[in-house]
C-alpha cells in the first residue's frame, strides 16, 4: 500500500511543534488506518490545530453540488470550522484575517484528476491568500485516481475561465494535487512555493485499483472509482437537461432523461469506434435533483478497459449522440452555474465554445477532438519542469 502525504507527516509530528496550523481538508483526507486527518494527528501526538477550512461539499461531504456550506463547530473536536463555499463567488477565496493567527496551513484535498474538479482551485487559492499572508503551506500529496501518465483534451481559451476551469490545464491532465499547485506557483512566480508532502510508493501508470488503498468518496457524487473514471466525460451533463444520475447510486454513470429510447440511444453510441467501454441501455429514477421522481430513458456508462478508455472524449461522443437523437432533452442548461450567469455552462466546463457551436449547428466535433493533441503536448512539455514523480517506470 503506498503511503501518502499525511501518512509521511503523521511519522514526523515533530515538525508541527509550536507552528499555529490551520488545516484545509474534507472527509477524504484519511491516514493509513482511516482516521481523519485532524483526529490523526492528535492520535500521533501533534499539537491541536486552531482552525479546520472545508472546500465545496464542506469539511464532511455532506453538502450536494452548488449548495453553500456554513462555518460552523466541528462535532467531534469543537475546533472552528470555516467554509470556502458559501452564497456569493467572494466566499472562495479565503479573508487573508483567516491567518492572522496563523503560521502554517496544511492543505490535504483528494483531487480527481480533472480540470472541474473544485478542490484544485480552492487548494491553490488558499495557499496563495496564505502565503500573502505571511504563512507557510504544506500540501499532502494523495494519488491522482486517474494515473500520472495520460493527458487528454483541450487547454481553456482565456476569457473562459471560472471556479470549474481556474487553471490552464487539460481536462484529464494526470498530475497530482502537489504538482497542480507547484505548477501554478511557477506560473503565479510565488517567492516561496508550498512545501509539498511526497507520496511513498505511488507511481505515474497507477490508478486507484493499484494503490492498494480504500476508495473514500472525496464529494457526494464520487462514491466509487468507477464513479472518477467517467466523471472526466459525465461531468459535461451538468451543462444539459439530461440527468447526470445525480439522485441515483451510479452517479456520472447513469445518463438519460424522460422520453429518451435507451436503445436508439445505445445504438447511436455503438457507432462510434470507443475504447475501454460499454453503453447498456436502462432506465432509472432519480430522487432528487433533474427529473426527480421521474424514470428516464437512456444508458449505464460501463466501463471494461480503465487503460484504454479515455472519458472525456466518450463524454463528447455522447453529448453529441444525445442531442441528435433528442435535441430537446438534451438542450442546454439555463441556470448560472458555479456563479457564473452570463456563460453557458457547457462553455465553463470545455473552456471554449467550440463544442457547444458545432453541436448547435449540427455538425459532427471530430475535428475539435482531433485538435487537442496539440494542446496535450503543449501541456506535456510543460508539465516535465514540476512533475514530482518520474513518468517512467523507475517512479
Amino acid at each position: 500500500m503506498i503511503a501518502t502525504g499525511l501518512d509521511q507527516l503523521l511519522a514526523e509530528t515533530g515538525s508541527l511543534e509550536g507552528r499555529r496550523y490551520g488545516v484545509l481538508a474534507h472527509s477524504a483526507a484519511v491516514s493509513a488506518d482511516l482516521l481523519p486527518i485532524h483526529l490523526a494527528l492528535l492520535a500521533a501526538g501533534a499539537e491541536t490545530p486552531r482552525l479546520l477550512v472545508g472546500p465545496e461539499h464542506g469539511f464532511y461531504g455532506v453538502e450536494q453540488d452548488m449548495v453553500a456550506a456554513a462555518d460552523r463547530e466541528d462535532p467531534l473536536t469543537g475546533l472552528p470550522v470555516v467554509s470556502l463555499y458559501g452564497d456569493t463567488p467572494e466566499s472562495l477565496r479565503p479573508d487573508p484575517e483567516l491567518f492572522a493567527e496563523l503560521d502554517l496551513l496544511i492543505i490535504d484535498l483528494q483531487d480527481v484528476g480533472t480540470r472541474y474538479y473544485t478542490y484544485a482551485a480552492t487548494g491553490v487559492w488558499a495557499a496563495e491568500v496564505a502565503l500573502a499572508a505571511g504563512c507557510e503551506v504544506w500540501v499532502l500529496d494523495r494519488p491522482n485516481p486517474l494515473g500520472g501518465l495520460r493527458i487528454e483534451g483541450n487547454l481553456p481559451r482565456p476569457g473562459f475561465d471560472s471556479f470549474v476551469g481556474a487553471f490552464e490545464l487539460p481536462v484529464r491532465h494526470g498530475l497530482t494535487l502537489g504538482e497542480l499547485v507547484l505548477l501554478e506557483s511557477r506560473r503565479r512566480g510565488w517567492e516561496a512555493p508550498p512545501r509539498v508532502w511526497m507520496m511513498k510508493g505511488w507511481r505515474r501508470q497507477m490508478l486507484w485499483s493499484d494503490t492498494g488503498r480504500p476508495w473514500m468518496a472525496p464529494s457526494p457524487n464520487l462514491p466509487t472509482v468507477e464513479s472518477t473514471l467517467v466523471y472526466p466525460g459525465g461531468c459535461l451533463i451538468e451543462a444539459t437537461q439530461l440527468s447526470e444520475g445525480r439522485g441515483t447510486t451510479r452517479p456520472f454513470q447513469l445518463i438519460g432523461a424522460p422520453g429518451i429510447d435507451p436503445r436508439a440511444l445505445a445504438t447511436e453510441l455503438d457507432r462510434v469506434d470507443l475504447a475501454g467501454i460499454r453503453f447498456v441501455p436502462t432506465y432509472f429514477r432519480p430522487q432528487y435533483q433533474k427529473h426527480a421522481g421521474e424514470t428516464c430513458g437512456g444508458v449505464h456508462v460501463q466501463v471494461i478497459d480503465p487503460g484504454e478508455f479515455r472519458p472525456y472524449r466518450a463524454g463528447v461522443v455522447l453529448l453529441a449522440a444525445a442531442r441528435r437523437l433528442a435535441p430537446t432533452a438534451a438542450a442546454w442548461r439555463a441556470e448560472a452555474y458555479e456563479f457564473v450567469a452570463d456563460r453557458p455552462a457547457i462553455d465553463l466546463l470545455v473552456g471554449d465554445d467550440a463544442l457547444r457551436l458545432r453541436l448547435e449547428a449540427g455538425e459532427d466535433p471530430g475535428d475539435w477532438v482531433a485538435s487537442w493533441g496539440a494542446d496535450e503536448e503543449a501541456f506535456r512539455a510543460e508539465r516535465r519542469e514540476i512533475l514530482l514523480y518520474p513518468e517512467g517506470d523507475e517512479g
